[in-house]
């Protein structure tokens, strides 16, 4: 009886062992097929447009190659902005996911800088390289032109770190002024409204005036700045400073004329219209007649001004050596010495006078926007906003000088809109090496990468401070560019670095 009694538990407790399992596994089967099936639907293209809040950007995708192509293929949205399978797909949609779900439910699309997030270097951290290549297996096809061959050779063989889109950042979502092909029409034509300027300014005393530039209808105001000396560089208790800032050092200077502004559109199109040969690509010299004639830049690869327009904005894109010849063609048709103005001129009218991080009162460490408390109630823009336009409120674009204040020189846009090019080569020793007192100091005698000062509309408040210093980036300033060799006179990479101009007093001007 015990042992019919014992079998008949062992069976039950089997049987009921084997009913929880079968229960089980067609649970898992349950949650694993809808866990599948939510995984496939929210990795679609239309889960993808109806959460994301990025606006057009729908549009602009099935515009671009991606969508709209000879063979039909489609890319879809998950197939760029998430690694393969087996390359932390699950985790990288996880993270994505919970940000666009916050973005969706606790932000205002409005206020949003959607042309930031455009940027090359916040597009690397939602468009995977691995995802490229999974795709783009051979990047040599037979079909792939001269220029495109180069540009991936140099790509395979580079030891500066690279991704796809630093060519292809487009492609993906079409962008009518990043077609990447030379602008030949850059330039050619003008519509003048008014006179046209038969000779520049006369200059008999050392004050304020306004320059004409013969043959076009252009002008812009030199401020005159009187010499004096001032400390260069910040003090060691200055918040968010820089090694390279230091030591300070005492600094006289004579005084010289500075342009009220960054040099223009308007001002830089009339020396490309002066000089420049619409035919000439790089590495091709041009004979001209007039031996003395200045040979300017070569058309540019797209649309230099991204779109933004012309005009009073400070011009960008061209590259040092394009703005050193364009002093240089300025004292030609105008008689003067005009020319890029030294480090230290740049800081002493930046400073006009002040010896503060910024040429108004405020602490840097209020106006960052670095630091997880920033990002979530926002730093103070009370008296930077006004005066600098920087990244927070640019709209990741350049401003036209009526948007900010001047400084006590009388000048606009010292800090922010754009870097400006310095005349002297870089080096973050150089106040170490000279750290007695100079006068009219140009900096290191030889180098590779030459001072750039201000900040632009990309920079953090930090970056913008007075005494903040930078320098040029040639290799990878030029890294999207197909030619061989690469351009002297157009950045293909670097968006936010204009320059503006200073005047010379001589024998015969300005006593």
């Amino acid at each position: 009886m015990n042992l019919n009694n014992n079998r008949n538990q062992t069976f039950i407790k089997r049987t009921t062992k084997f009913w929880f399992i079968l229960a089980g596994f067609i649970i898992g089967l349950i949650f694993l097929k809808s866990g599948k099936a939510a995984l496939s639907y929210t990795s679609s293209d239309k889960y993808c447009v109806s959460c994301h809040i990025h606006p057009m950007a729908d549009q602009s995708w099935k515009m671009s190659t991606h969508y709209n192509n000879r063979t039909g293929d489609i890319v879809h949205c998950v197939d760029c902005h998430l690694p393969p399978e087996g390359h932390g797909y699950l985790f990288a949609k996880a993270k994505h996911g919970f940000k666009d779900v916050y973005g969706y439910f606790f932000k205002d699309s409005a206020k949003i800088n959607w042309q930031e997030k455009k940027m090359l270097e916040n597009a690397k951290g939602f468009v995977y390289e691995k995802s490229c290549l999974e795709c783009h297996q051979n990047l040599f096809p037979v079909k792939l032109s001269l220029d495109g061959g180069n540009a991936h050779l140099f790509y395979t063989t580079s030891k500066e770190p690279l991704s796809c889109i630093n060519c292809h950042l487009n492609v993906g979502h079409f962008d009518k002024n990043a077609i990447h092909a030379h602008n030949t029409n850059f330039g050619v034509t003008v519509t003048l409204n008014q006179a046209v300027y038969t000779e520049p300014a006369k200059v008999e005393k050392f004050e304020n005036f306004n320059e004409k530039i013969p043959g076009t209808n252009v002008s812009f105001d030199m401020i005159a700045i009187p010499g004096g000396k001032f400390q260069m560089g910040s003090p060691d208790n200055e918040p968010l400073r820089k090694k390279d800032e230091s030591p300070l050092r005492k600094v006289t200077l004579s005084k010289f004329w500075m342009a009220r502004t960054e040099v223009t559109w308007d001002e830089y199109m009339a020396f490309f219209r002066a000089t420049g040969s619409q035919g000439r690509t790089e590495g091709q010299v041009i004979n001209r007649k007039n031996v003395d004639a200045i040979s300017g830049a070569t058309p540019p690869w797209g649309a230099p001004d991204q779109g933004w327009g012309k005009g009073s904005r400070p011009a960008i894109t061209m590259t040092w050596h394009a703005a050193y010849v364009y002093c240089q063609w300025l004292s030609k048709v105008t008689g003067k010495k005009y020319r890029l103005p030294t480090e230290a001129e740049w800081e002493y009218t930046c400073r006009a006078g002040t010896e503060t991080p910024y040429f108004f009162v405020g602490n840097p460490k209020d106006f960052t926007s670095s630091g997880l408390l920033k990002k979530i109630f926002g730093p103070d823009t009370g008296s930077i906003s006004s005066r600098v336009v920087y990244k927070v409120n640019s709209s990741s674009k350049t401003k036209e000088p009526q948007s900010v204040k001047e400084n006590p020189f009388g000048l606009k846009n010292m800090s922010g809109n754009v870097a400006e090019f310095c005349l002297d080569f870089y080096s973050p020793d150089t106040y170490k090496e000279d750290s007695t007192e100079a006068v009219n100091p140009h900096g290191p005698a030889t180098g590779l990468e030459h001072v750039i000062r201000g900040g632009s509309f990309k920079s953090d408040a930090r970056d913008v401070r007075s005494a903040s210093r930078d320098f040029t980036k040639t290799n990878a300033w030029l890294v999207t560019d197909p030619q061989m060799p690469k351009s002297i006179w157009w950045y293909s990479d670097c968006i936010d670095v204009g320059f503006r101009v200073v005047c010379e007093t001589d024998s015969t001007v300005g006593k």
